[in-house]
């Protein structure tokens, strides 16, 4: 089953990635984490949400999977500097994990479905390898919104929700995704829906969030894939690069991405 992502796991890309744990991009799972649990976090890129999970299940063990090797020697590195031990990561798609029936308490994933060309059967696998009785948690982004107008901003949206629909990905699916649950063989009575959001205003969000996607749109995977796929052209990128800056420079611009959330019981 191929995978849809449109970027890379270039330094840039990750430097966006590493900014998220388990308390900023997991919050409606928190709660239901006990410190025997054993977590699957599937999609764990550069693994800052699965080394943040584990030090939430000290008496448990967390897996990252995520389908190439990539972003999983950044991944060991820093779970060694943080000191946690009981985490392992290594390849595996999600639509076919390499675990057997009822392996974990808990299956996580983070703004994955979105990339992939099934999410519906990828969310059938996650709920083959939770145990009876366990969670399925996703979560995804449903919504943008900026201030002020932003030309280079708007362009970036565009292009972006573009070269995903092109490759079969799922735009922002975080208002549905609970239907992909109810079609992945989840009851409705199983089904508990929420939202959460992101936030960049002060300074150093704003430096973190668009100094960042600034990096992306001057040299990333992304940005070579827009120019040599027809999506947009070099001096579209530098719009985009200028938009992103632009809005790290002022002090009133807002960035904010709204998330749809899902808890699933087995």
């Amino acid at each position: 089953m191929p995978q849809v992502y449109t970027t890379d796991h270039s330094k840039t890309v990750l430097q966006t990635h590493s900014w998220r744990t388990a308390q900023n991009s997991a919050p409606h799972l928190i709660p239901r984490i006990q410190p025997m649990h054993k977590i699957l976090d599937v999609g764990c890129g550069p693994g800052s949400i699965s080394v943040s999970l584990a030090k939430l299940v000290p008496g448990g063990s967390v897996t990252g999977v995520e389908y190439i090797s990539d972003p999983l020697s950044g991944a060991r590195a820093l779970a060694q500097a943080e000191g946690v031990t009981n985490i392992t990561f290594q390849e595996g798609d999600i639509h076919a994990l390499p675990f057997k029936d009822g392996s974990f308490d808990i299956v996580h994933a983070h703004q994955v479905l979105q990339h992939i060309a099934d999410p519906v059967l990828a969310l059938r696998e996650m709920r083959r390898v939770v145990k009876r009785g366990g969670i399925v948690s996703c979560r995804e982004s449903a919504e943008l919104s900026w201030y002020p107008e932003n030309e280079g901003i708007a362009k970036w949206r565009e292009v972006t929700e573009r070269m995903q629909r092109s490759s079969g990905g799922h735009p922002h699916p975080g208002s549905m995704i609970h239907v992909w649950a109810f079609e992945a063989g989840f009851g409705r009575e199983n089904v508990r829906r929420s939202a959460g959001a992101w936030c960049f205003g002060d300074d150093a969000e704003r430096a973190y969030w668009g100094g960042s996607m600034e990096g992306r749109a001057r040299e990333s995977g992304f940005a070579k894939r827009v120019v040599e796929e027809g999506f947009a052209g070099v001096e579209d990128l530098d719009v985009i690069a200028q938009g992103w800056r632009s809005f790290v420079d002022n002090k009133d611009a807002w960035f904010g991405l709204l998330h749809g959330e899902i808890l699933c019981w087995k």
